[in-house]
């Protein structure tokens, strides 16, 4: 298999990670205000909004449970941290909610894990 068609296939897997996210956490009472965000510092995969909570989710779908929350590192903590201040200074109906940053980790075979305050943004 090339590369191309690897890419376009984790990108599909990644699509449907996210919805089923998403799905997951409506159930939970979440509104989702935005899928996939893209910003100039980084694309944010989930906002939800619960209450006077406002959450940036990082998606995560791996084989293994323990593969995706390993695949959270600093790196991808400080990109959705300065996307989500971006997203918040264009989005000023917010700056009044708490804010927190969530990960959602996927894995085959598994429900959803929902994992709130995974890190901070003082990375």
């Amino acid at each position: 298999m090339d590369r191309r068609r690897q890419r376009q296939q984790r990108e599909r897997a990644g699509h449907r990670a996210e919805m089923l996210a998403a799905w997951w956490l409506q159930a939970k009472g979440y509104r989702v205000l935005a899928r996939r965000y893209k910003t100039p510092v980084g694309e944010i995969d989930l906002v939800v909004k619960r209450g006077g909570q406002l959450a940036f989710v990082e998606v995560k779908l791996r084989r293994h449970g323990r593969d995706a929350a390993e695949a959270v590192h600093i790196r991808n903590q400080q990109r959705v941290v300065r996307a989500a201040q971006w997203w918040l200074q264009h989005h000023p109906e917010y700056a009044s909610s708490a804010v927190r940053f969530d990960v959602c980790l996927l894995a085959w075979y598994r429900w959803p894990n929902h994992i709130p305050h995974a890190f901070s943004a003082s990375h």
